[in-house]
């Protein structure tokens, strides 16, 4: 199956709702009931049915139409890729997000990506409360070819992520990925944590970390915007990693967030695999959410 066949399996319980034969009330709100059961939120919502309402479309097919356009418009600013400046060696990324949310595959699948785009890439295994995590990224790094910075389960997260950038600067590395811990975004030791890396971050670079991807599980729905609002007050990010929509029918979460916070969304999950993490682009993601033929 293919990665967008998997994005149009996961969305389609979402896709199912968009079907119209008319353009009439009833059809306006069946619309209305699609959009908040797919979690865009009422705010949101609202802003939607106004745009489709103002453009009068004549019949079901007009209809549809309009939403794609309206939903499209709503994501398109958002859809920017992760630009890697090569004028920062190593680019210093930090991964964040709460627990289970797919932080330590996503970094995996980032690593492939820039292998095999030629880079020199490293992990730092700063989860170092769970030896799970360790060891996972451990093993996607004899998958990609990556080095695997590590620590003993409990210890200083700051001070692996220290010794860790100092090693990579001094061996080349272009990109350096740092796994943090999953943290709860009341959790305000485990965000002292998180200052204290970035502050330690910056004694090796004062221009570092040049991205903060905060990465997000899809179907936690609604919850995403008090994450985002949190780690956003709290981690200064840079961008987003939506993971797991192929296993939610609440993807309009993600325009919600696009009209909420308007934070580049660089990349979407749809699985666990390598090359199931693809770039985010506006076009295909209204198409599998609204279960049409001609994403791309």
């Amino acid at each position: 199956m293919s990665w967008l066949d998997k994005l149009k399996r996961g969305l389609s319980k979402t896709a199912a709702l968009f079907s119209f034969t008319a353009a009439d009330e009833t059809a306006l709100e069946t619309l209305e009931e699609a959009l908040l059961r797919s979690d865009m939120g009422y705010n949101t919502v609202a802003d939607v049915m106004a745009e489709v309402r103002r453009q009068k479309p004549a019949d079901g097919a007009a209809l549809r139409s309009a939403v794609k356009a309206v939903l499209t418009a709503k994501v398109k600013p958002v859809a920017v890729p992760l630009v890697i400046d090569d004028t920062h060696r190593p680019f210093v990324v930090l991964m964040i997000g709460v627990n289970g949310a797919g932080k330590t595959t996503t970094i995996g699948k980032l690593g492939q990506y820039y292998r095999e785009q030629g880079k020199q890439v490293s992990f730092v295994a700063a989860d170092t409360f769970r030896a799970g995590a360790v060891e996972q990224l451990c093993r996607w790094g004899e998958r990609t070819g990556c080095q695997v910075y590590t620590a003993g389960t409990g210890a200083d997260a700051a001070g692996l992520v220290f010794d860790a950038l100092e090693k990579s600067r001094a061996v080349g590395d272009d990109i350096i990925f740092i796994d943090t811990a999953g943290r709860l975004q009341n959790r305000t030791d485990l965000m002292d944590e998180l200052h204290k890396i970035t502050r330690v971050i910056r004694k090796q670079d004062a221009t570092a970390p040049h991205a903060v991807l905060l990465v997000l599980d899809a179907t936690v729905g609604q919850n995403a915007l008090s994450q985002v609002q949190a780690f956003r007050e709290t981690a200064g990010v840079t961008g987003m990693i939506m993971t797991k929509l192929d296993g939610t029918a609440k993807g309009g979460i993600l325009v919600a967030l696009a009209d909420r916070f308007g934070l580049p969304v660089h990349a979407i999950g749809v699985g666990e695999q390598a090359d199931d993490l693809r770039a985010f682009t506006a076009e295909s993601y209204v198409d599998s959410v609204m279960g049409g033929d001609d994403a791309g």
